[in-house]
């Protein structure tokens, strides 16, 4: 018997808030061989992030880690710094959850991957290029040669997510930490980084450690699964065990919140289709480009879209990472210009409206947006986030906004006390909650939801896709929602838009696209969906390799 990659013992992470330590994991012990991947599974807030960043002391220095954590063999508990710099990327690699944060804004991708090479081999600058390009091209960043010389917010963020697994990646690790590494990525390419990983895996004999809340994930990738809940963990078993035959009451709530791809039956349409309401947004013929930028040249995100939305009407918008939803999203409400068509939101055309104007639009509008952590203030405490569009709308101010936070605070589901918490304090699924409350503190004709699941876990998401659906039948707002997550669509949407390459492919009733989809690359999308079943989605992926 060869010993394990990580072997963690009794190993506890508390934190100093207020002049008491809050124990944040407590008590962890599990061991993770290599060849083999260990899902860490759970709700936002369960300890899942915070054990693993404590591996390689990445906690904040408000943080102490006791027990014990060893790394092939080397115990990283107390570890000299110069020990853990040489674990760290070459031995360790991490694919963070949230890259917008996790890259360097001030470098370009291509660097940052050529700096990690560089810092642990004897690589020369062209060979470590050559190499970034090689790891860029992998993980299938569209133009790969152009990319390289990108900077993190110039891409999408499935293609940031992208980038960043390419650096993990970089130095063929030991052992790879993967916190929700496939959050940010639409199916298809979900299911190619998720044959990468498995590549690195029986290629070098790697071991991974996964924490992810897409059960999918899990079934397709897992060999044992660790279950946590407040911080202890409440089940460990294979993935066989904890799918088919679960013993504690949490795992079984856990896997019941799953959304399920055809499980729903299609949703009433809120308006007679043959007597159609005024559409709350519509889009007509609309192009968008991006300006040529330094040796960028102009690129063409959206070509000649069409779209409407009508009141109380969800529309979900899927497609690959870079395809040109997110762009839709935010032109929808002027954040972005648009070279021809037309948008008009309640009977306001917006194609050419000054600053002033928008603002006056945008109290009909709310947006979550794909990336919580930089979307809100640091510096704010959420409660302020939360209110600020309620006081600059001068619909109300002292106590009064204070109730109104506390009750949006109650809707998406969080403690009354978190108001005074920053952003870094609150998990990323915490954080992704307040964005919701804030989109929805309007109480706007339109909400734009870019991802808004994406950092949930199943069970709170499962109670917020109820949440959205109670609060639009009270409110009656269109919604566009984007997401890569097909289950999700399914469950929420009246119609389907499906976009490739900026343009949009096919449209129509859910059931019509889910069931029934004309365009191959519809078909390629919903063949790519994995389900939270071990044995069906091996075939299913035994399945999709036989046709690539």
């Amino acid at each position: 018997m060869t010993s394990p990659v990580l072997q963690v013992t009794d190993y506890t992470v508390e934190f100093w808030v207020d002049g008491v330590w809050y124990p944040a994991a407590r008590n962890m012990n599990f061991a993770l061989e290599a060849g083999r991947t260990l899902a860490i599974v759970g709700e936002s807030g369960s300890g899942k992030s915070t054990t693993a960043m404590g591996l390689m002391s990445l906690l904040a220095t408000n943080a102490r880690t006791t027990g014990s954590v060893k790394v092939k063999g080397i115990e990283m508990v107390g570890a000299a710094s110069n020990q853990l710099q040489k674990f760290r990327g070459r031995e360790v690699a991490y694919i963070f959850q949230e890259p917008m944060t996790a890259l360097n804004p001030v470098y370009t991708i291509g660097f940052q991957i050529m700096e990690t090479l560089r810092n642990h081999f004897d690589m020369g600058p062209k060979e470590a290029q050559a190499r970034a390009l090689e790891l860029i091209t992998m993980v299938e960043i569209p133009n790969p040669e152009t990319s390289i010389n990108k900077y993190p917010h110039q891409l999408s963020g499935g293609q940031r997510q992208r980038a960043m697994i390419a650096q993990a990646l970089a130095c063929d690790p030991a052992l790879l930490v993967a916190d929700e590494p496939t959050t940010a990525l639409d199916v298809t390419v979900q299911a190619e980084i998720l044959d990468l990983m498995r590549g690195l895996r029986s290629k070098l004999n790697s071991a991974i450690l996964l924490i992810t809340h897409d059960m999918g994930v899990v079934a397709d990738m897992a060999d044992e699964i660790l279950v946590m809940k407040d911080g202890l963990t409440v089940e460990h078993g294979s993935a066989d065990q904890i799918f088919n035959k679960p013993n504690h009451p949490y795992t079984k709530e856990l896997l019941g919140a799953v959304p399920k791809l055809g499980s729903t039956t299609q949703r009433p349409f809120p308006y007679k289709v043959d007597a159609k309401p005024e559409p709350v947004i519509k889009l007509e013929n609309v192009t968008i480009e991006y300006p040529k930028r330094g040796r960028i040249p102009a690129f063409t995100a959206v070509k000649e879209f069409n779209l409407e939305i009508y009141p109380g009407e969800i529309v979900g918008l899927v497609g690959e990472s870079g395809s040109g939803k997110t762009t839709v999203g935010r032109a929808a409400i002027g954040l972005l210009p648009i070279k021809e068509g037309s948008i008009s939101i309640v009977g306001n055309d917006i194609s050419h409206a000054t600053q002033k104007e928008l603002r006056g639009i945008r109290r009909h509008t709310g947006i979550v947006f794909q990336d919580p952590a930089s979307s809100l203030n640091p510096r704010l405490p959420i409660g302020e986030s939360i209110g600020e569009p309620i006081f600059l709308a001068g619909l109300a101010k002292g106590a009064d906004l204070a109730h109104k936070v506390e009750d949006l605070l109650d809707s998406v589901e969080l403690p009354r006390s978190y108001r005074n918490r920053y952003p870094h304090e609150l998990s990323g699924g915490q954080r992704q909650r307040v964005g919701i409350a804030r989109a929805l503190a309007l109480t706007p004709d339109l909400l734009i939801a870019d991802e808004p699941t994406s950092a949930l876990d199943v069970s709170v998401q499962a109670r917020f896709l109820e949440l959205l659906q109670e609060l639009q039948g009270k409110l009656n707002f269109a919604c566009l929602f984007i997401s890569h997550d097909l289950a999700v669509v399914d469950i929420l949407s009246h119609r389907i838009a499906v976009m490739q390459n900026g343009r949009l492919v096919e449209s129509g009733e859910r059931d019509e696209i889910l069931k029934r989809p004309k365009d191959a690359y519809t078909q390629r999308l919903i063949a790519a969906v994995p389900v939270p079943n071990p044995a069906e989605q091996a075939v299913r992926r035994a399945a999709r390799l036989a046709t690539k």
